[in-house]
């Protein structure tokens, strides 16, 4: 595999930042560009980020004296890199409007922004799901009038909790879920220093999160169609979505029923733990070897070890039991900022790499 050339677009960010991170050592990518607003344009990027570094490493050593560019300036950004990351705090319309210029100008976007996940031909992918979406793309280019630029996005990182674990058992006939995530602080950008009101406190509201919870799962079940990815409607979700005073990980209780005849406990387990995806079968550099990972002690998986586990890519699963009102249900967790958005957007780039949609 050759080496990549990526750009970081919003790499002042919490995000951005853990792009940074997992970017630093990464077998198939060399950032060669980092990105931010005009304010951060022109300052070396650990002079941008003085005070405001919230990963748990140090700022790696090949980025942190590199200028940081204007994310405005797409030309010069998009002449340096193959693709780029995209992870901005901006209103959606301009992260929209911002996306699609870097694709015209024929450099491939992989976004962590939500603006594109509703976009018909744009694939919203967790590539051990619905990895067969991507070919949408080539739809995309047409309608942008392009060869190689396009925008792909990842899903919300609390779907990630427990959308896994529902994939499978989708075969046997999942007609209703719900799901009620409890999410970490760090899916707000921030951490107990910066949000000090956190501690000892709960918060029963996320904003769009249940929306994006209920809706998002369908599209990446659907199917494409006449140029577009149309969303499924065999499966209905319903969810509540709470902050928690977790510093990384999001937990999920869910609940499922099936429409035809209801399988076993054993056979469950047994499809969660032989599950492999497209990621799986490549062997993607950042691909767990095991997807789905379930606990049979009563008292896990635990967020503390359950989210690094397989370097936070991993989703592990619980709990499995019968339920009064479903069929059954059990609880799921993953890492939000790894598998949930940075990782699982560089595991979404290292699929189109793989298959072709990079060069």
């Amino acid at each position: 595999m050759k080496k990549y050339k990526v750009g970081i677009i919003g790499a002042t960010g919490m995000v951005g930042q853990r792009f940074a991170c997992l970017l630093e050592n990464h077998p198939w990518f060399e950032v060669t560009a980092l990105a931010a607003s005009s304010r951060s344009a022109g300052k070396p990027y650990k002079d941008t980020i003085d005070g405001r570094w919230l990963m748990s490493t140090p700022i790696p050593e090949n980025i942190k004296d590199m200028v940081v560019m204007d994310a405005a300036d797409v030309e010069a950004v998009a002449a340096k890199v193959d693709f780029v990351f995209c992870a901005v705090n901006m209103k959606k319309d301009e992260i929209k409007a911002l996306e699609e210029s870097y694709a015209k100008a024929e450099c491939p976007v992989v976004s962590n922004n939500s603006a594109h996940r509703f976009t018909p031909d744009v694939p919203m992918v967790i590539p051990e799901i619905n990895a067969d979406h991507i070919k949408i793309i080539e739809s995309q280019r047409k309608r942008l009038g392009t060869k190689r630029g396009f925008v792909a996005v990842k899903s919300n990182c609390s779907l990630q909790s427990y959308v896994p674990a529902i994939h499978p058992l989708k075969e046997l006939g999942v007609d209703k879920v719900l799901a009620c995530t409890y999410q970490a602080i760090s899916g707000a950008g921030k951490n107990f220093d910066t949000w000090p009101e956190m501690v000892d406190n709960l918060i029963p509201y996320i904003g769009g999160e249940e929306e994006k919870s209920e809706k998002e799962p369908l599209k990446i079940w659907g199917e494409i169609k006449d140029g577009e990815i149309v969303s499924t409607n065999d499966i209905a979700i319903t969810s509540q979505c709470l902050r928690v005073p977790v510093s990384d990980g999001h937990t999920a209780a869910v609940f499922m029923s099936f429409k035809d005849k209801k399988p076993s406990v054993d056979e469950i387990i047994k499809i969660w733990e032989s599950y492999k995806g497209r990621a799986q079968e490549l062997e993607l550099p950042s691909a767990p070897k095991q997807f789905l990972h379930y606990f049979t002690e009563p008292d896990h998986p635990q967020i503390k070890e359950a989210r690094t586990l397989e370097d936070g890519m991993a989703i592990s699963i619980g709990r499995l039991r019968e339920d009064t009102q479903y069929d059954y249900k059990f609880v799921c967790m993953s890492h939000n900022t790894l598998r949930g958005a940075a990782g699982g957007a560089v595991l979404l780039a290292e699929l189109l790499c793989a298959e072709g949609y990079m060069d």
